[in-house]
């Protein structure tokens, strides 16, 4: 029973190394490696979610169980998804261009890839180390939330847009605005802002059939627009942690600015 938490990591670490051959096989005459690579990290979130549920359903946690989830999450879900980021969206630049800016957004390109692995290290990191967490914009009482992007959301991002868009980025501001992105889910991951776990879900406990008619909508909607749907999931889970913490410091600013001020008498101004 104990091999069986870490047969799903094998799994995902599989799935990992495959996306890094399929990354390094891309060309422009060859794009379907980096879907390929793209979908085997989509594919790894599953194994990630199921390593530590079924570890904790069979009471078979251990240490070598946790460090071996957190190497592989560094591997698949960092290393992988910089190289697919770096190979996709940079080095497929057509040679055409200004070489001079071909060469700027390349070594730009790559070290903001580098940083979204090294973000991603530091999020797994500080997830290992942290009790308790809590992040700068608490959400409501008794739902639970990651402090910060988690890694397999932020890999997830990386690969839903590169599964929906197929093509390699063939122009300099396709470029830059990659660049922008692969450095903001980078920033996301290692930010103190709130965003939904899921913990909260119980797949022990009965559900209505209503849940299973959902359940399997989606499945044909994976199935049958998978470019659409997994995009739109990605980009709704990461601009869901953006507007929860652009909602609440807009409610700061309204409570600070409703307070009473203290007048020379000693008395409140409302």
């Amino acid at each position: 029973m104990y091999i069986l938490p870490s047969v799903f990591t094998a799994g995902n670490i599989a799935a990992g190394y495959y996306a890094i051959t399929q990354s390094l096989q891309g060309t422009i005459t060859e794009p379907h490696h980096f879907d390929y690579a793209a979908l085997a990290i989509g594919f790894a979130i599953p194994f990630d979610a199921l390593d530590g549920r079924i570890a904790r359903m069979t009471n078979t946690t251990s240490e070598f169980g946790k460090e071996l989830d957190s190497l592989a999450d560094v591997i698949t879900f960092g290393v992988a998804p910089s190289i697919l980021a770096f190979s996709w969206g940079f080095r497929m630049l057509p040679p055409g261009m200004d070489p001079l800016l071909r060469e700027k957004l390349i070594q730009i390109g790559g070290f903001v890839c580098f940083l979204f692995l090294m973000c991603g290290a530091s999020r797994l990191a500080r997830f290992n180390i942290s009790v308790n967490p809590v992040p700068k914009n608490p959400g409501k009482p008794g739902r639970k939330y990651f402090v910060g992007m988690p890694i397999p959301a932020a890999a997830g991002v990386i690969a839903a847009v590169v599964h929906a868009f197929g093509r390699p980025i063939f122009n300099w501001w396709l470029a830059v605005l990659w660049i922008g992105m692969v450095g903001m889910v980078g920033f996301l991951m290692v930010s103190t802002w709130r965003f939904w776990s899921g913990k909260e879900i119980n797949l022990s406990q009965r559900h209505p059939f209503r849940w299973i008619v959902l359940l399997a909508l989606l499945i044909y909607m994976l199935v049958f627009f998978s470019r659409e749907v997994l995009l739109i999931m990605a980009l709704g889970y990461m601009f869901s942690g953006i507007v929860a913490r652009a909602m609440y410091a807009r409610q700061r600013r309204k409570s600070i600015h409703a307070e009473p001020l203290p007048s020379p008498t000693g008395t409140t101004i409302p």
